[in-house]
């Protein structure tokens, strides 16, 4: 605390470069970081309910979310290809 309060007042924050914009709080990069930290508390989240709650075992629950991602990246790579082949257009 005193380490803190001394750098304030004997004005050591001045001798301190600037963040960039690109590592700044409100950058996409930081934002694109954050969203993924917020998906990982859900996602964590979803797997104590279904252990926990429903009583799915562990495993289950694994095998829940490695069958979300291989749907999650069919679909992904179905638009992917529709919008190349401007089937959507």
């Amino acid at each position: 605390k005193t380490d803190f309060i001394n750098f304030i007042s004997d004005q050591e924050w001045k001798s301190i470069e600037p963040v960039s914009s690109w590592f700044g709080p409100s950058s996409f990069l930081m934002s694109s970081m954050s969203a993924l930290f917020q998906l990982s508390m859900w996602i964590r989240h979803c797997h104590g309910y279904l252990t926990e709650n429903v009583g799915m075992p562990v495993w289950g629950s694994y095998a829940v979310f490695a069958l979300a991602t291989l749907f999650l990246g069919l679909i992904l790579g179905l638009v992917s290809e529709a919008l190349e082949a401007d089937w959507l257009v």
